[in-house]
C-alpha cells in the first residue's frame, strides 16, 4: 500500500528529495514511527520502505507536527516570525515549534499529550486528562453526545453550533477551554511570537481559533496573554505542503541525532 502510493506520487519524474510527515512519536534516527492511532505502524522502518521505492537518498523523515510547523512558518501564518508554535486541532492534536527561526526536530511539540485542569475526557495512552483525549474531534463528539447531543460527527457538530443549538456551543466552548489552557501552558515554557491554530476539526466553528485566543489572553502570566492565537494558513493543504517544506527548508531542520 505505501509502496504503490509512493509510486503514484512520483509519477516516473526525478525528485530533489521525499518529505515524509508521519504521527508520532517518532525515532528520527531509525526511521520508525509508532503512531498513538494507527499500532500497525509501531516499529516499521518507513523511512527506508520509502527511499527504497523512490531511489531517493534525501528521505526528510519528520514528525508531521514539525512539518506543520516549517510549513505554516515558510507560506502560513508564521511568514516573517522566528518564533512559531503550530497547532492542528483534528482527530488527534499535534503540534510543533521553531525557535529562532529552526525548527526543533523529533517530538518537540507533541502538546496533545499535555495535561489539562479540571477536564476529563475520553482514553488516550490510558489518561482522561490528557489535551486530545478531552479536546480533539472524536472526543468533544463523543463528550456532547454524553450530554444528549444527537449528532455522530464533527460536521453534525458544526452544523448544530452554527445554528445557535446549546449543547454544540457548550462543546465548542469545552474544545476552546482545554486547547486555550494547553497552549498557554506551553506559552509559559517556550515563548513564541505567534500560535497557528489549523486541523479540521478547528473549523468546526467559524469563532473557535478567536475563542482559543480569548483562553490564553486570560493567562496570568503577561508575556503569554499578549501571543497573538491566529488561524492556520494553509488549511486543507497543510499536510502536503509541511511534507514539502521539510525538503525546501530543511536547512531549518536539526540533523537527526543533533539536539
Amino acid at each position: 500500500m505505501v509502496s504503490s502510493v509512493v509510486r503514484e506520487a512520483l509519477g516516473g519524474r526525478a525528485v530533489i528529495g521525499v518529505g515524509v510527515a508521519v504521527p508520532g512519536p517518532v525515532d528520527e534516527a531509525t526511521g520508525v514511527t509508532s503512531p498513538i492511532n494507527l499500532p500497525v505502524l509501531h516499529g516499521f522502518p518507513l523511512r527506508s520502505l520509502i527511499a527504497e521505492v523512490a531511489g531517493e537518498e534525501h528521505v526528510e523523515f519528520r514528525r508531521d507536527g514539525v512539518a506543520l510547523a516549517l510549513g505554516e512558518h515558510w507560506l502560513g501564518a508564521g511568514r516573517g516570525v522566528s518564533a512559531l508554535l503550530a497547532v492542528t486541532v483534528s482527530t488527534g492534536i499535534g503540534g510543533g515549534v521553531l525557535i529562532g527561526g529552526r525548527a526543533l526536530g523529533g517530538n518537540a511539540g507533541h502538546i496533545g499529550q499535555i495535561e489539562v485542569s479540571g477536564l476529563t475526557g475520553g482514553d488516550c495512552l490510558g489518561r482522561t486528562t490528557m489535551l486530545e483525549s478531552v479536546a480533539s474531534g472524536p472526543h468533544i463528539v463523543e463528550w456532547a453526545r454524553a450530554q444528549g447531543f444527537s449528532g455522530t460527527s464533527g460536521e453534525e457538530l458544526a452544523i448544530a453550533y452554527a445554528a445557535g443549538d446549546p449543547l454544540a456551543a457548550s462543546a465548542v466552548a469545552r474544545c476552546a477551554e482545554a486547547v486555550g489552557q494547553a497552549i498557554g501552558s506551553a506559552l509559559a515554557l517556550v515563548p513564541v511570537d505567534v500560535v497557528s491554530v489549523g486541523g479540521g476539526f478547528s473549523r468546526v466553528a467559524d469563532d473557535l481559533v478567536s475563542r482559543i485566543g480569548e483562553v490564553v489572553a486570560a493567562h496570568p502570566l503577561p508575556y503569554v496573554a499578549a501571543t497573538p492565537v491566529l488561524p492556520a494558513g494553509l488549511g486543507a493543504d497543510a499536510p502536503l505542503v509541511g511534507a514539502a517544506a521539510l525538503v525546501y527548508r530543511s536547512s531549518l531542520l536539526p540533523r537527526v541525532g543533533s539536539s
